[in-house]
């Protein structure tokens, strides 16, 4: 049966912040595990987290990302300084793969075969926590290339790595080494274990959209007959010379959904980020983005964000049907929360998120990031989303 323990720290010294996670999480007097998984801010010395990680826990794997914060059982931090991890005991119910140089053109056969990796390993495996690199990337071929092996009835939950908010570049961690375009996955093989997942944005689709008239694969050329770049910065009342990461907090586009997927999600819109951009004024989309796509811009309403996380969480506890949260594992986008102080305060909603799921007012072991985007099921589909809040409770029975 396999055990989860959680911890999160702020501290400069990165050898330093994985120790006393470490022994937050284990105890000091032993420290072994079977899994190490690792996120942690832009700021830290990602070498020196697997290293040191590797000295406490010599027999675990250890996998990680980098990200814009944190969260843990002890809350929310934003610094470029966080480090979380979530340290899992029970080697054989487990599995571990990653595959490198993964892009948007080769998300597909690149995703096959780390499912593949996976089974080879486990052939029970019935659920999949995904990582992949959050620039330059088809998030719905990673998806495919997955189902492809273990079809789509078993849930795949997960992230995207991010920097700070800039969109430059971002890194995984797998055993000792670091890398800026790999993915990994852990397959879990626990009968007694089952997960629930679902996302929620809150932002509203505005204006008229805008129209893809020229694309390849997930890199939109032109939109509304124009080079995309220009396109999306002038609506956004930017100039062409503006960066990623100007465009990030303000820019979501989205797409219309089917009437089912739209009523589950309580919005008829999903969220896409754009973060990466071409010379020749292309843009990288995070899923495939044919030409016909219509596109929206949105506005963030602080309202129907925490509306619409009661909203799911209440759906999320009547699908565990009173099952005990063992562990959670949580993805989010930095524009979610209460706008104070020319600030956006994460602690509110992320306590209306990690109450109900509590158990007996404990929270239970919890590892979250905030990245570029996010894995969750939706209308019984695996889903790739961006600039939600996505919960993956896994838990068991009474």
């Amino acid at each position: 049966m396999l055990e989860f323990h959680s911890a999160s720290t702020r501290m400069v010294n990165s050898k330093r912040a994985i120790t006393e996670c470490m022994e937050a999480a284990l105890g000091e007097e032993n420290q072994d595990c079977d899994l190490i998984i690792i996120h942690a801010s832009i700021g830290h010395n990602y070498q020196q987290l697997i290293d040191q990680a590797r000295q406490l826990a010599p027999n675990a794997r250890i996998l990680g990302s980098s990200c814009c914060g944190v969260i843990g059982s002890e809350g929310v931090s934003e610094s470029m300084k966080d480090v979380a991890i979530m340290a899992i005991k029970g080697k054989s119910k487990l599995a571990v793969a990653h595959v490198e140089g993964i892009y948007g053109h080769n998300a597909y056969e690149k995703s096959v075969k780390l499912a593949e990796q996976l089974k080879a390993q486990n052939s029970n495996i019935n659920m999949v926590l995904f990582l992949a690199p959050g620039i330059d990337i088809a998030d719905d071929l990673c998806i495919q290339g997955l189902e492809s092996v273990f079809g789509n009835h078993v849930t795949f939950f997960g992230a995207t790595s991010a920097d700070n908010m800039r969109g430059i570049t971002n890194y995984q961690m797998v055993d000792e080494q670091v890398y800026e375009h790999a993915a990994w996955a852990v397959g879990f093989a626990d009968p007694s274990l089952k997960v629930d997942t679902q996302a929620t944005h809150g932002f509203i689709a505005t204006g008229e959209p805008l129209t893809v008239t020229k694309s390849s694969g997930n890199r939109i050329i032109e939109l509304d007959g124009q080079p995309a770049w220009q396109t999306y910065t002038e609506r956004l009342g930017l100039s062409t010379e503006a960066t990623c990461g100007d465009t990030i907090p303000i820019g979501a586009l989205a797409e219309e959904l089917p009437l089912a997927e739209a009523q589950e999600y309580g919005n008829d819109h999903i969220l896409r980020a754009v973060t990466k951009k071409e010379d020749d004024g292309s843009m990288h989309y995070p899923t495939l983005c044919p030409e016909g796509t219509q596109l929206w811009l949105t506005i963030r309403d602080e309202k129907r964000i925490f509306d619409d996380l009661d909203r799911m969480m209440e759906q999320m506890l009547k699908r565990m049907e009173g099952g005990q949260t063992v562990a959670v594992f949580h993805a989010d986008c930095l524009a979610r929360g209460r706008m104070l102080f020319n600030r956006i305060m994460k602690d509110e909603l992320v306590a209306q998120m990690q109450t109900p799921l509590s158990n007996n007012g404990t929270i239970p072991p919890w590892l979250g990031l905030y990245g570029f985007g996010e894995f969750a099921r939706l209308d019984g589909k695996n889903v790739y989303h961006n600039y939600s809040t996505a919960i993956y409770a896994l838990y068991r029975e009474r």
